[in-house]
């Protein structure tokens, strides 16, 4: 689980509802001050995430020139969902991403997807590439996620359906497993509160999907018109790094490790993420 150092916005962002053919889905948008901006980035979270795991690179994203929209995807904490499954299959998700660059506006856009928000991105990209201007997976891999985390998510779903436990009594759940200094840290109510608003179907139909993504690499590398980019942390229990590696060079992209952070460089360290990621867009 992302930890944001916090759920209030900076000045430069604004949080609105971006409406689009496909619905309402909560944003954050965050513009650069005068002047107007070099490019518009769409920000999509990861699994059990939300559009404030990127609240700490929106004013360096700014500073750099870039507008920024950070998102809540359909049944992520202020977005509101559905209870029938059929509504996050991979394609449904895939086409709320194209109506919300279509939304966003300002022609192609910077795509860049966190953890299960780059095979999001992944499979908008390989439905229709024309509004996006670049493609980042940040600590997303090629394929399924590793066995400790499909172990991890197996638990969560039986949690929510097999034992029909609320999503209270799961925090609590989560919690009590956790190391006691990581306990402290998720103990804090406004990260309990988003947990609480995700929509359990939305967490059981995603979950079920990072257990068996397949390996879509070769389609992405197939896209050769658009820039690709992979970013992670120096260590990831999710995607192995070196896995990572090897995908960046599959898709023949520049390959970005931000020192210090682990599966969330988007929280671990947000400065020089945005400097990695802005870097890249300039170039495009």
């Amino acid at each position: 689980m992302s930890r944001p150092p916090t759920f209030l916005p900076p000045a430069c962002a604004r949080a609105r509802t971006l409406h689009t053919s496909r619905g309402g889905f909560a944003v954050l948008d965050a513009v650069p001050d005068g002047g107007p901006a070099r490019g518009t980035a769409l920000l999509l979270p990861g699994f059990t995430g939300s559009k404030e795991d990127f609240i700490a690179m929106l004013e360096p994203l700014t500073l750099a020139g870039y507008r920024a929209v950070a998102v809540d995807g359909r049944g992520q904490y202020e977005t509101e969902g559905s209870a029938d499954e059929d509504a996050y299959a991979r394609t449904e998700l895939a086409l709320d991403v194209l109506a919300q660059a279509e939304a966003v506006g300002d022609g192609p856009v910077h795509l860049l997807g966190h953890s299960l928000g780059g095979q999001i991105a992944r499979a908008a990209v390989l439905l229709d590439h024309a509004p996006f201007r670049t493609y980042t997976a940040m600590s997303s891999g090629p394929a399924r996620v590793s066995p400790a985390q499909q172990e991890r998510i197996r638990l969560l779903r039986d949690a929510l359906t097999v034992l029909g436990m609320g999503m209270d009594a799961v925090w609590d759940a989560m919690r009590a497993a956790e190391p006691p200094e990581q306990a402290a840290l998720e103990g804090r109510e406004d990260l309990r509160l988003r947990w609480l608003r995700h929509n359990p179907v939305q967490l059981v139909v995603t979950g079920r999907q990072l257990t068996a993504e397949p390996d879509r690499v070769e389609e992405l590398h197939a896209v050769r018109t658009l820039p690709k980019h992979v970013i992670s942390g120096e260590r990831d229990d999710t995607w192995p790094v070196p896995l990572l590696d090897e995908m960046a060079l599959r898709l023949g992209a520049p390959r970005t490790v931000i020192a210090g952070a682990e599966h969330s460089p988007n929280t671990d360290r947000p400065h020089e993420t945005a400097a990695a990621v802005t870097a890249f867009w300039d170039r495009h």
